[in-house]
């Protein structure tokens, strides 16, 4: 199995663990339920998710591409503040799909042999990444906001009694 391959198949696991906690959050009605003033809702820690990987898909990795929900990046990506607007679960996994539906058509572009290259330079610290970077970054991304979703849903549930 090549690095790609062992890469997509992480992707593919995370989804499955971000969609089952989507769909609890959904069914306990605390998609938009906060732990505190200011922080994230289970929505936006979510659909941020999908939208980071329709960023990278395109703005970072193929400048030449549509992205499927640029409407939407301002909303939901990374330094964005969380608003009190209602998404629906459906709304989020169209994101979700989407993101990722964009982001391994893009992936479809490079090989082994790019995984050393540098794809992108991170404007706030002039740091460049490489495109292995890049995927431990997508990786580990989902597993982090998943998580934090996942605490959020135990907390409402905690709160509700």
């Amino acid at each position: 199995m090549t690095t790609l391959e062992t890469f997509f198949q992480q992707f593919r696991f995370n989804r499955g663990r971000t969609l089952a906690t989507l769909d609890q959050a959904d069914e306990a009605g605390a998609l938009m339920w906060r732990p505190g003033e200011g922080r994230a809702h289970i929505a936006w820690q979510i659909a941020h998710v999908g939208i980071t990987e329709d960023i990278f898909s395109t703005e970072r990795l193929a400048k030449d591409k549509t992205p499927n929900h640029a409407n939407l990046w301002d909303r939901f990506r990374g330094g964005s503040t969380p608003d009190d607007e209602p998404i629906s679960s459906d709304e989020i996994k169209a994101i979700l799909s989407d993101g990722r539906d964009n982001l391994l058509d893009t992936l479809a572009r490079f090989n082994e042999d790019n995984l050393n290259d540098v794809m992108w330079v991170r404007p706030e610290s002039n740091r460049e990444l490489t495109l292995l970077t890049i995927l431990q970054i997508i990786n580990w991304h989902e597993a982090h906001h998943q998580g934090q979703a996942h605490l959020t849903l135990n907390l409402y549930k905690a709160a509700a009694g």
